[in-house]
């Protein structure tokens, strides 16, 4: 098939390397160079890279909607559209395009975590079980028909970099599955039901801000939910303290939340609404990623809170 892939990241690339393998005919759409780093340096996509390194003809639009997008996109004809995390919304326009119409690959067992950051809200929840939905795209948020669904067991210290990572392998597969049914003529359309819809949005610098009046189970979900984006911190002395990894305590305590103490082995605990952390990894400001005991050499904290 001539199959036009819209991608952005990292989590693109097993897809788009499974449809490379597999013959198909491709033209990659992902989002034009960004500035990255200390200077500014325009950086291209990891999807772009891939389509360099391959060969693969690539287009950047600022906009896919915008006439330029839709230009490029009727001069690449596909019979089929496929968008993994690509990072803009397509148009009804767009979406007449393709005759197959557009398969989506999307990080959630759907219709839950509609949206840009379902991984990260997964975890922040507390979910234990998440997978990936392929479906056909449609006008809205990830409201489209569903075609195929793959589960997966979320694990209790992961974080969403790490579960990225895992969907990211699992949803190659899915989609494999899918477009060979879709070849077959045996692939069924199952329509959401919107009212089990749940919309998680973009994250911002303020979701890794912790509240340890929450259980100490919250607040070990949120760090594992914001790493690496956007990081979750306290304030230490009206100043920010980025706390990487994290473990759960449940046993009862009696301390003021955020209150900082230590235990018989130097570990870094800080107590929560109910039970506390101990907080394996962090870093100050301007410092480099630590252990918590390493930290504790050289910073006393027994006492102090953290807001």
């Amino acid at each position: 098939m001539r199959i036009t892939f819209l991608g952005t990241p990292a989590f693109a690339l097993p897809s788009l390397d499974m449809l490379l393998k597999s013959g198909h005919e491709l033209q990659i759409f992902t989002q034009p160079d960004k500035p990255s780093g200390r200077h500014n340096t325009l950086t291209p996509s990891p999807v772009k890279l891939f389509a360099i390194e391959h060969g693969i003809p690539v287009h950047q639009p600022e906009h896919i909607k915008s006439k330029a997008g839709m230009i490029a996109l009727k001069q690449v004809a596909p019979d089929l559209m496929v968008t993994v995390a690509f990072g803009q919304m397509l148009s009804a326009e767009n979406l007449a395009v393709p005759r197959f119409g557009c398969i989506n690959v999307h990080a959630s067992l759907l219709p839950t975590y509609r949206g840009a950051a379902p991984v990260h809200w997964a975890i922040i929840h507390g979910e234990t079980e998440t997978g990936i939905t392929t479906m056909f795209t449609e006008i809205g948020m990830d409201s489209g028909d569903m075609l195929l669904q793959d589960r997966l067991t979320i694990d209790p210290e992961e974080t969403s970099d790490e579960l990225s990572a895992r969907l990211s392998h699992l949803g190659a597969g899915t989609l494999s599955r899918t477009l060979t049914a879709l070849q077959q003529g045996t692939l069924l359309r199952i329509p959401q039901d919107d009212t089990k819809a749940s919309v998680c949005p973009l994250l911002r610098k303020e979701h890794g801000r912790l509240d340890f009046t929450q259980s100490a189970r919250d607040v070990h979900n949120r760090v594992r939910g914001t790493n690496s984006w956007p990081g979750a911190y306290a304030l230490l002395d009206g100043k920010p303290l980025k706390i990487w990894r994290t473990r759960q305590l449940d046993r009862p305590l009696h301390y003021s939340a955020g209150l900082c103490f230590s235990n018989d082995a130097n570990n870094l605990l800080v107590a929560c609404g109910t039970g506390a952390i101990d907080v394996l990894e962090l870093q100050s400001p301007g410092g480099k990623r630590i252990s918590g005991i390493s930290y504790l050499r050289g910073h006393p904290l027994n006492g102090k809170v953290l807001t």
